[in-house]
C-alpha cells in the first residue's frame, strides 16, 4: 500500500515534466526539419544565382523568356493552327492578328494593358464625361430613357 502511494506521488510529480519534455523534443525535431528545408532551398537559390554568372545561361534565358535573337539571326514564330483561331484575310494584304492578342509578342500585350490601365479612373472605371455632372440624376443615361446609351470606349493606340 505504501509502495503504491509512493508510485502515485512519483507519477503525479514526474508526469507534467515528462509531458513538457516530450513536447519540447517534438518541437525541436520540427525546427530541425524546417532548418534543413530552409538550407536546401537556400542552396538551390544560390545555385540559380550562380547560373546567372554564365553568359551562355543569360543568352539562353533571353532567347527563351524574351524572344531575343542575336544580331544577324532571323526570328521565326511558329503558330500552331489548332491553338490560334483563323483570321480573315484582308483584301488589301496579309491576315490581321486576332483581337485577343494570342499571336502578339509579350511586349505588345504589356503595352496594351498599360494603355487600358491609363484610360481607367482610380476606381477601375472609365473616366466620367466632364460635360455631364455626376450628381445630376436627370442626365444619368441609366435613369433617363430619353438619353442614348453610350458604351465606354478604350483607346487602342
Amino acid at each position: 500500500m505504501v509502495f503504491s502511494l509512493v508510485l502515485l506521488v512519483a507519477f503525479v510529480l514526474v508526469y507534467p515534466t515528462l509531458g513538457s519534455y516530450l513536447q519540447s523534443r517534438a518541437e525541436v525535431e520540427q525546427l530541425r526539419q524546417d532548418r534543413d528545408a530552409a538550407r536546401a532551398e537556400n542552396e538551390d537559390l544560390e545555385a540559380e544565382l550562380r547560373r546567372w554568372d554564365d553568359d551562355a545561361y543569360v543568352i539562353a534565358q533571353a532567347r527563351e523568356r524574351l524572344s531575343f535573337v542575336m544580331p544577324g539571326e532571323t526570328a521565326f514564330r511558329v503558330v500552331d493552327p489548332q491553338v490560334v483561331p483563323d483570321t480573315p484575310v484582308a483584301p488589301d494584304g496579309p491576315a490581321t492578328s486576332p483581337v485577343d492578342g494570342s499571336t502578339q509578342p509579350w511586349y505588345a500585350t504589356v503595352w496594351e494593358s498599360v494603355q487600358v490601365a491609363g484610360a481607367l479612373d482610380v476606381d477601375g472605371e472609365p473616366p466620367a464625361d466632364p460635360a455631364v455632372p455626376a450628381d445630376d440624376p436627370a442626365t444619368d443615361p441609366a435613369t433617363d430613357p430619353a438619353l442614348p446609351a453610350v458604351e465606354p470606349t478604350v483607346p487602342t493606340g
